[in-house]
C-alpha cells in the first residue's frame, strides 16, 4: 500500500553557531514539514571540522535521526569507535574496506523503510573508490527491502553532483548533496523520479566565510600562508531541503529547499518549492 514519506534534511552543521541554530529551529522545522524522519550532515559540528561522540550524541539526543558525514569525518580520532558501535552515524561508502563505521543502512519509519546512503565525490576530494560503481552495489542490496533510497552525496565539483543525479535518476529517491556549504538554487525532480539539489546549504553562521570567520579566510587568500580557521558565531542559520516520497514506488513527489533565521522575533523561514518535471 503506497502512502508519503516525508524527509526533512539539513546541510553541513558547522561548529557550535551550528548546533545552536539546529536545536532552536529543529522544533519549529518539525511543526512546518512534518517529518517522518530527520537527517543532517555532521562533519563539520566539532569546531567547524570533525564530529565527536558527545556532539554527534547530543544531535541525536536533540532531534536528529541519523548523521552523515563526510571527508572530515576522520578528524577527530575518538570518533572511529563511535562511528563502529553507532548505527545512526554514516561515513562515505566509498571509503576503502577496512575503515570504520558504515556508509549505508536502512531506518525503520513505522510501516516503511528508508535506505540512506553517504558518498563522496572524487573531483577535488580524496582519492576514494567510485562513487557510481560504490551506489550500484548498493542499490543490488536495498532493492529487495525498500524502494526508498536517499543519497548524501558529498562532493565539491557541481559537474560531478549533478552527474551522478542523473545517472541514478528513478533508481534513488533523493540526491541531496552536501560539502560546499553554499545552498545551490536547483532544487527539483529529474523527469524518472529522483529529487535532486547539489548542494543543501549549511547550518552555521551567516556572517562568514563557508562558516569560518571571514577575516582569517581573507588572510589566508591574501598572504597564501597557513593559517588556522575558527569557526563563526554571527547570524546563525540553518538551510537544508524538504522531500516527500511515494513509499510504493520510491519516487519523490515534492522538493523545497529552505533557509530558517532565528531571531527575537520567532523563526524567519523561507522556503522554494524545486521543478517539476514536465
Amino acid at each position: 500500500m503506497s502512502g508519503l514519506t516525508r524527509v526533512l534534511f539539513l546541510g553541513d552543521i558547522v561548529g557550535k553557531a551550528g548546533r545552536q541554530a539546529v536545536a532552536e529551529c529543529l522544533p519549529f522545522l518539525k511543526k512546518q514539514f512534518a517529518p517522518d524522519i530527520v537527517i543532517a550532515n555532521g562533519e563539520n559540528a566539532a569546531g567547524g571540522i570533525g564530529i565527536t561522540p558527545e556532539i554527534a550524541d547530543h544531535l541525536l539526543n536533540g532531534g536528529i535521526d541519523v548523521l552523515t558525514t563526510g571527508n572530515h569525518a576522520w578528524k577527530e580520532k575518538a570518533v572511529y569507535t563511535y562511528l563502529d558501535a553507532e548505527t545512526r552515524i554514516l561515513r562515505p561508502a566509498n571509503y576503502p574496506p577496512g575503515v570504520p563505521g558504515r556508509g549505508w543502512a536502512i531506518y525503520p519509519m513505522e510501516q516503511h523503510r528508508l535506505a540512506v546512503v553517504n558518498l563522496c565525490g572524487r573531483v577535488f576530494m580524496d582519492n576514494t573508490d567510485c562513487p557510481f560503481r560504490t551506489i550500484d552495489a548498493i542499490l543490488e542490496e536495498t532493492q529487495a527491502v525498500t524502494p526508498m533510497v536517499l543519497v548524501d552525496f558529498h562532493a565539491e565539483a557541481t559537474s560531478e553532483a549533478q552527474a551522478f543525479g542523473w545517472y541514478v535518476d528513478g533508481r534513488c529517491s533523493a540526491v541531496i548533496g552536501t560539502h560546499t556549504h553554499v545552498q545551490t538554487a536547483d532544487a527539483r525532480i529529474l523527469p524518472k523520479g529522483t529529487a535532486y539539489i547539489t548542494d543543501a546549504g549549511m547550518c552555521g553562521a551567516l556572517d562568514s566565510v563557508i562558516g569560518m570567520q571571514a577575516e582569517q579566510v581573507i588572510e589566508r587568500f591574501r598572504l597564501q600562508l597557513p593559517k588556522k580557521f575558527e569557526a563563526a558565531r554571527a547570524r546563525p542559520a540553518v538551510c537544508g531541503v524538504w522531500v516527500e516520497i511515494d513509499t510504493g514506488t520510491g519516487r519523490a513527489r515534492q522538493i523545497q529547499r529552505f533557509q530558517a533565521l532565528p531571531g527575537a522575533s520567532g523563526i524567519a523561514l523561507r522556503a522554494e518549492p524545486g521543478l517539476l518535471p514536465e
